[in-house]
């Protein structure tokens, strides 16, 4: 479904990505792990198409949209949660996620969305009226997920998800993730989490200083020493 292709990033003159290539099939959970500063969202936000490879191609569903522009990447299926949530602060729960729908398909079908939701989080329900910048954090990155989800994203991809939440909370919004998955989205997700994000993930790769350092499967790389010893602490 998604193809990157030996791309180089940069910020300026300062490069940051270092030929990375991977790929992301179909109805997989793919994560990209690894330490502040390797480049994890840098990725994430070139495939949105924030930042352009420099060279390098990124594929999606046999199309290259590595020079598409941001708002023509969601009508093709691609949403992106950002590190942060990056909510309309001063709009309420429902203006929030009626901003994730607003055109084609999504548009069309926006109602009901938002019953789907509504059902994966009951929260927002309750506060469909309330100002999106008083809800606790947790209700963020809920809100967060549910407005990319009203986009009906074919690939969704997620930064950093459980960044500043209680354990009880993290785990709740990786069964959210594991969900969305099963409803038949694919999902390339970004984490410092290691130990919780290679749990759910078909496979992974090991980013450092800009360059992939090891793949596998979230069961292979939990079990791999370098990774036990750099990011689980073991």
């Amino acid at each position: 479904m998604l193809e990157v292709k030996d791309i180089n990033v940069f910020y300026g003159d300062l490069q940051v990505i270092w030929g990375v290539s991977f790929n992301v099939n179909k109805g997989e959970i793919v994560c990209l792990i690894g330490a502040n500063g390797a480049g994890k969202s840098t990725i994430l936000k070139t495939i949105s198409g924030l930042l352009r490879p420099d060279p390098g191609e990124i594929i999606f569903d046999g199309h290259r949209i590595h020079l598409v522009k941001p708002f023509r990447l969601v009508e093709l299926g691609i949403v992106h949660v950002p590190e942060g949530r990056r909510l309309f602060t001063e709009m309420t729960v429902e203006e929030n996620l009626d901003m994730g729908s607003l055109k084609g398909e999504s548009r069309l079908k926006r109602e009901e969305s938002k019953e789907m939701v509504f059902e994966l989080f009951p929260r927002l329900k309750e506060r469909r009226h309330q100002i999106a910048g008083t809800l606790s954090g947790g209700e963020q990155q809920m809100l967060a997920i549910g407005r990319g989800l009203m986009a009906r994203p074919r690939l969704m991809m997620f930064d950093e998800p459980s960044l500043g939440l209680a354990p009880i909370l993290v785990k709740e919004i990786f069964n959210v993730i594991k969900k969305i998955r099963e409803e038949g989205t694919t999902v390339l997700i970004v984490e410092q989490n290691v130990k919780q994000t290679l749990s759910i993930s078909d496979r992974a790769y090991v980013l450092e200083n800009g360059r992939i350092v090891l793949e596998g499967t979230g069961q292979e790389l939990l079990g791999n020493e370098h990774v036990k010893t750099a990011y689980l602490g073991v």
